[in-house]
């Protein structure tokens, strides 16, 4: 068995100290961290970027938008790739549940049967009775877009780190037992194998591992149903339907009367931002349903809803991001085996954003364990599409030098990302400093249930 001094050998169990004054002290440590790192990864601002492109606005339904991605940082001298792990969204889908194509289109033909349909509103109508009856029979299945995603993805990873990948090197690859999951995993490790055939890949679908693939953490659920009351009220305070029911209707009392404006307003958004799944909708264009500010509440509301439902607030008692613990350690383990192991090898998982967004608010990626109370400015700092868009992953990239030191790279969407870790080799971190921060976040969990049988 290999040592390696990017290793130290304490077992992932841990004693869990939630004093005051230790929390206080690592509070304090991360708000300060975390000002510094979004103070270098500040952008122009929401509005600025959906008028640069308005598909962002349609948060967990964007496209994976990997048009132009950045060069990578080179290694340090003398460091070469060896392993990595991943984990991974499905690709672009369908929406979930045929009610989501249903509703839009019933709403609306209230409206056509009552004669008070604008010229808009037809031509709405007769595109969503379309897409309705495309949808039929495929809720919540990859689209065609979802395996191209995958597919390039792979392709980009074999690219940027061959080290990994070369000779008869072991993968690993686990899916959640859904299908649009498996299928995800099934495009990229095809591609793979195309491009080095001695690959040794194993692929798994099984309940068995679902308790860090896509855990059903039973402390999250009463935190968030007490903090949905917040976004209520955000919505409440924030989106207004007035224009976009304007340009569907003629009759302002039916509207009121008759349609369950927001409701309604928030389907037809979810329909027109996930029309960028398919190919055959690329000619077909409904966000000037919606003015910039509209798209800009609706997206906010959404944006708050993440928030509460998988980040690091106050309002869930800073707990609902520890429902990702197990995953973490499952990355903890894996690259200690790599490492312990020799040799080149990767371990890839495929699931969903609601993995990944917790994962990457737990690990304090780019900052987004920011904590806050302040949901009105809460887009000045925690932006969900800077995260989840269809097929997000995260790919932590290992390096090691002659010398068996071993380094570590985050990439989110394949963008170098930052941790609230030291570091004077940036994007680099030294693996031993990150397992320490890690192993540190997971041992302030307030509780964590048993899972070891």
């Amino acid at each position: 068995m290999k040592s390696a001094r990017g290793v130290r050998k304490e077992p992932l169990l841990y004693s869990y100290n939630t004093s005051t004054a230790s929390l206080m002290r690592h509070k304090l440590l991360l708000s300060m961290l975390v000002g510094a790192t979004m103070a270098l990864t500040a952008q122009a601002g929401v509005k600025e970027d959906f008028k640069a492109n308005i598909r962002a606005c349609a948060n967990n339904y964007w496209a994976y938008p990997d048009e132009s991605l950045p060069a990578l940082t080179p290694a340090p001298d003398g460091y070469t790739p060896f392993f990595m792990n991943h984990y991974g969204r499905h690709g672009s889908r369908w929406l979930i549940g045929q009610w989501a194509y249903d509703y839009p289109v019933e709403q609306l033909e209230k409206g056509e049967r009552n004669g008070v349909l604008t010229k808009r509103g037809k031509e709405t109508l007769e595109i969503l009775r379309q897409v309705r009856e495309d949808a039929r029979g495929r809720d919540g299945e990859l689209s065609d877009v979802g395996h191209e995603q995958h597919q390039r993805i792979a392709a980009r990873m074999y690219k940027n780190f061959p080290e990994i990948f070369a000779g008869d090197a072991p993968v690993r690859a686990r899916s959640t037992i859904v299908i649009r999951c498996i299928l995800s995993m099934q495009n990229e490790v095809d591609v793979l194998k195309s491009l080095n055939p001695n690959l040794r890949i194993t692929t798994d679908a099984s309940q068995a591992e679902m308790y860090y693939m896509n855990y059903d953490d039973p402390a999250v659920k009463p935190l968030r149903q007490e903090a949905y009351k917040y976004f209520d009220a955000y919505r409440d305070k924030h989106v207004k339907t007035d224009g976009v029911l304007k340009r569907l209707f003629t009759d302002k009392k039916f509207t009121r009367d008759s349609i369950e404006n927001f409701k309604f307003v928030n389907a037809l958004f979810d329909v027109v931002c996930n029309m960028q799944s398919h190919h055959a909708y690329d000619n077909v264009n409904l966000y000037d349903l919606f003015s910039l500010d509209e798209a800009v509440a609706l997206w906010s509301y959404n944006n708050v809803r993440w928030y509460i439902y998988s980040g690091e607030t106050p309002l869930t008692k800073c707990r609902v991001d520890f429902m990702e613990a197990n995953l973490v350690r499952s990355f903890i383990e894996d690259a200690d085996h790599a490492i312990n192991q020799g040799g080149n090898s990767a371990s890839l998982r495929f699931g969903h954003e609601s993995v990944v967004l917790p994962l990457v608010c737990l690990m304090g990626i780019n900052g987004m364990d920011y904590q806050t109370t302040d949901l009105d400015h809460l887009s000045d700092h925690w932006r969900s599409y800077e995260v989840f868009p269809m097929a997000c992953n995260v790919q932590m990239v290992y390096y090691r030098n002659a010398q068996d030191d071993v380094l570590v790279k985050v990439l989110l969407n394949e963008r170098e990302a930052t941790l609230p870790v030291k570091t004077d080799m940036a994007p680099y971190y030294r693996w031993i400093d990150v397992r320490d921060y890690l192993l540190d976040k997971l041992s302030r969990q307030p509780y964590i249930p048993s899972i070891i049988q």
